[in-house]
């Protein structure tokens, strides 16, 4: 009987703490960013939108996700409470302004140039200062950047868009190109070209956050529901779902 009575109580209590995460208006914003997330026939997609979906199935809650520019999805998440953001990079610069949840996907950084330009040799970050280079404003690579020296307008040469930036690499008008590899990848193959036949890895930006890309709320949002995502993630993680996903995009 006792033993009853502590199991309904564990019960009670989890109930309890699910309701008050639906009682919670959530939010969810993003940017487009493929292959981590993207719309396709009018669907938000993913790697790592298939990971937030499987933790909100977890939660049993609906929200929806809205697709922003960035600079605008880093502001709505910083000034709106109960606001999820993903994929976000972690760094100094951003790290007191969110409530960390956990990493949802992997990810390399790197420069790339076009696998022609033979010319452009890199052994120390400082010497990429000699070249512009594509980036989209306000992302994890572009402060990085600006961070070490770089400066907007002269070596860094920000665009609203990723594919922006491989389509100024086309032309010349940027020498290299600051990417995650995955994206990098999607975005040519996209364009309608080889990856290994048309880009050439420049320099690893070993430097930024190695772990991956998060999902993480403003700092305005209760620990409560931080909490509460992050142990639906975890299930995730620990059941195999996270490890499935993963391999739908990384194999």
């Amino acid at each position: 009987m006792k033993k009853l009575i502590s199991n309904l109580t564990v019960l009670l209590f989890f109930c309890v703490l699910s309701s008050s995460v639906h009682s919670q208006s959530i939010q969810i914003v993003t940017e487009e960013f493929p292959p981590y997330n993207y719309e396709e026939n009018g669907e938000i997609t993913g790697v790592s939108t298939e990971v937030v979906k499987a933790t909100l199935k977890e939660l049993n809650i609906q929200p929806k996700i809205s697709v922003r520019p960035w600079p605008r999805a880093l502001r709505e998440a910083q000034e709106k409470p109960n606001t999820l953001i993903y994929s976000i990079g972690r760094n100094a610069k951003r790290e007191n302004l969110f409530k960390w949840v956990e990493v949802i996907a992997p990810a390399d950084f790197y420069l790339f140039s076009l696998k022609d330009r033979d010319d452009i040799q890199i052994n120390i970050l400082d010497e990429a200062k000699a070249y512009k280079i594509g980036t989209v404003r306000e992302d994890l690579r572009e402060q990085y950047l600006i961070s070490q020296g770089f400066v907007k307008g002269e070596n860094v040469m920000p665009s609203n868009k990723y594919l922006s930036g491989f389509r100024k690499l086309l032309k010349d008008r940027i020498d290299l190109w600051a990417v995650p590899e995955l994206t990098a990848y999607y975005l040519v193959k996209q364009e309608g070209y080889a990856p290994d036949k048309i880009l050439r890895k420049v320099y690893l930006l070993d430097q930024i956050s190695t772990e991956g890309y998060y999902m993480a709320f403003g700092k305005n949002t209760s620990d409560h529901i931080v909490e509460k995502f992050r142990e639906a993630l975890d299930t995730i993680k620990k059941n195999g779902t996270h490890q499935m996903i993963l391999k739908k995009y990384l194999e």
